[in-house]
């Protein structure tokens, strides 16, 4: 498949040029910093959206992180309020919200990640978040919890889509060059452009790195594009491609005193890796009426994924979907209706791993999901600064498994899921640039194949019992501007039932789930920016996370692991565009707990970093990112166990001393 992704991904971007002679030039654009974007018309429209939003919400723009060299999505989100990020290797990170999918150690749930719009997870709600590549984004949306009602997710993180620019915002051509440690080199090169009621924007990104431990070594080769066409005055039509060849090698986790002693020891035998190569297409189709706008949509994603473990998972998926929304306002009540429905069929292989390559079959069966929502929220503003919310969210799916080929006991099998998400919120503003908000929602998280079908006592059976994880969220917070301070604050409570943990329980076997009967996941997100001229700005974020059982018949009221209960970043930026330096700090003043009967946690840590960046002429721009500049040896990242022991190697150190630098341009 990768020879005919990447002969794409060059195709297009050959075609694309084909409107550039009308393009709009750098010259009628704004002439401030290099970025990828030089207009902010997405960028302003997403904001304005976020601040209708009665909870959690936060949009990062491309300048807020354009000095970082951009590997993972925790280079783009470090300072999002409530969004945790931990790396583990590569562009491997932890990713969370409010506690979602803590006990994943591996893949992602409990989060709907999209790109412009439409959603990288599979039908089965699972996925990688390799596929988002930050450095193409203009900005990133990011909806904590119910909040996300709008991108169709009911679950208890949320939803964060990363959003491409257009010709229009982003004419001319962009070229981006990184290097710096362990052999890390990174390029970017953009163009983009209209033509009358055309538009178009295309991009290329090739990546390599050695990586920081033993046997981490990356490569990825990428493509994105779109064209929009405005079709009259009332429809415009729009179209995406995504290309990704990705390759990982995996170094694995390390016991607790190797990753605080050799951080750059890898512990992996047969070569294991993670390779992605995909394939995403969309349409989206929007008739603005005014005061009524609906979108509507297609998509096709195709993914194939080479994944060498204890044996060698290939799989080779297809999914596609449509979706819908209408936005309608009419003077004191506004009302949103969607839907969306994903299906998937997945050729799932197994095979024994002999030295990273594919040995005798082991397993072969077709799996098919589905995963379908209807979604609606009505606003009503009965005076001015008051609006009063109500909605909800009902979600159905299936997940059926057809084995074909077994080389030990499995089970063929269907289950089916649905709920209902009812949400409130209130939001008031007593004065202009000032929210405070409120809300009281249900969210609903279902099982995708890898909790559907397990492995117990050596056979691959379908857990009927598997319940999808239900919670309901209190959240409160406030958000605004006032002279030179700004700040972003929400405090949240969910009390879950059936909460999915998971946790190892052999040496062959990664992981089993279990349904928990009450957990409570607490906390505090909050964003603080302080910027009394315009050459000083301080900027913190501080997530308080309280994680724990609710009378658990065996870990009581223990605390769940993996999250720290406090995390805080900060960066002191000094200077203008023109020429500035900024420090930057991570403390974790205690470590998450390592395993759930509370035996054992990580220790604390400080790291100091530093960002720099200058313009050497108008459209020339040079950075510089250099990470843990003290080369702190600290845990980052844990997957839990029942009890940890000295030999349990759960443990991820977080990222060595490393210096990268580059430069920008636009032409």
């Amino acid at each position: 498949m990768r020879p005919s992704l990447i002969a794409m991904a060059a195709a297009a971007a050959l075609a694309t040029p084909a409107f550039a002679d009308d393009a709009v030039s750098a010259d009628d654009a704004d002439s401030g910093r290099t970025i990828i974007v030089v207009g902010r018309s997405a960028a302003t429209e997403a904001e304005t959206r976020a601040h209708k939003t009665a909870g959690g919400t936060d949009v990062v723009t491309y300048d807020d992180y354009a000095d970082k060299s951009l590997v993972s999505l925790r280079d783009t989100l470090g300072f999002s309020p409530g969004v945790y990020t931990q790396p583990r290797y590569g562009q491997e990170v932890r990713l969370s919200i409010r506690g979602s999918g803590i006990s994943r150690g591996f893949h992602m749930r409990g989060l709907t990640l999209l790109q412009d719009g439409v959603p990288i997870n599979l039908a089965d709600d699972n996925g990688d978040f390799q596929e988002l590549e930050p450095i193409f984004f203009d900005h990133l949306e990011v909806y904590r919890g119910a909040n996300a009602l709008r991108f169709g997710s009911g679950t208890l993180g949320g939803a964060i889509n990363g959003v491409t620019p257009n010709g229009r915002d982003a004419p001319g051509v962009y070229v981006r060059a990184d290097g710096g440690s362990f052999a890390m080199l990174r390029g970017l090169a953009t163009i983009g452009g209209a033509s009358g009621p055309a538009d178009y924007w295309a991009g290329i990104s090739a990546d390599t790195s050695d990586g920081d431990r033993d046997h981490a070594k990356r490569h990825s080769l990428r493509f994105n594009g779109n064209v929009g066409l405005k079709l009259t005055e009332t429809v415009s039509t729009r179209l995406y491609a995504s290309v990704n060849a990705l390759d990982q090698q995996l170094p694995g986790a390390l016991t607790r005193t190797v990753a605080l002693t050799r951080p750059r020891t890898g512990n992996f035998t047969n070569d294991q890796q993670r390779d992605i190569d995909s394939l995403r297409l969309q349409n989206r189709t929007r008739f603005d009426w005014g005061r009524t706008r609906l979108d509507v949509g297609l998509f096709v994603n195709a993914k194939q994924l080479f994944h060498p473990i204890f044996e060698v998972i290939d799989q080779k998926s297809t999914d596609y979907g449509a979706y819908a929304r209408l936005d309608h306002e009419a003077g004191p009540l506004s009302l949103t209706l969607g839907g969306e429905i994903r299906r998937g069929s997945t050729r799932a292989r197994q095979f024994k791993n002999v030295n990273g390559k594919r040995g005798a079959v082991v397993f072969d069966a077709d799996q098919d999901a589905r995963t379908a929502n209807l979604y609606a929220e009505a606003r009503v503003t009965p005076i001015a600064g008051l609006s009063l919310i109500a909605g909800g969210i009902y979600a159905d799916g299936f997940r059926k498994r057809t084995v074909s080929i077994k080389t030990t006991q499995m089970q063929d099998g269907r289950l089916r899921f649905d709920a209902f998400s009812p949400k409130f919120g209130v939001l008031f503003e007593p004065a202009a640039d000032i929210q405070v908000f409120a809300n009281y929602s249900r969210s609903a998280e279902f099982p995708g194949f890898g909790e559907v079908f397990q492995t117990v006592s050596g056979v691959s059976t379908l857990i009927a019992g598997i319940k999808p994880q239900r919670a309901w969220t209190a959240e409160i917070g406030t958000r605004g501007k006032a002279g030179w301070l700004s700040w972003d604050v929400a405090a949240y409570r969910a009390r879950l039932k059936g909460e999915m943990l998971q946790y190892s329980i052999s040496a062959d076997i990664p992981a089993a789930t279990f349904n928990a009967d009450r957990t409570l996941h607490q906390g505090v997100e909050v964003g603080l920016s302080v910027e009394p001229t315009a050459w000083l700005r301080l900027r913190q974020t501080w997530q308080y996370s309280d994680f724990r059982f609710r009378g658990d018949t065996q870990f009581h009221s223990n605390s769940l692991p993996v999250v720290p209960k406090n995390v805080v970043r900060g960066e002191l930026r000094l200077g203008t565009d023109a020429l500035h330096i900024a420090p930057n700090l991570e403390w974790v003043p205690h470590g998450g707990w390592a395993d759930y009967a509370n035996t054992s946690r990580a220790p604390g840590y400080t790291l100091l970093g530093l960002s720099a960046g200058a313009t050497v002429r108008d459209g020339i721009d040079v950075f510089l990112d250099a990470r843990n500049l003290t080369g702190k040896k600290a845990i980052g990242d844990i997957s839990a166990v029942l009890t940890a022991t000295a030999a349990s190697a759960i443990y991820y150190p977080v990222e060595r001393r490393a210096i990268y630098g580059g430069v920008r341009a636009r032409f």
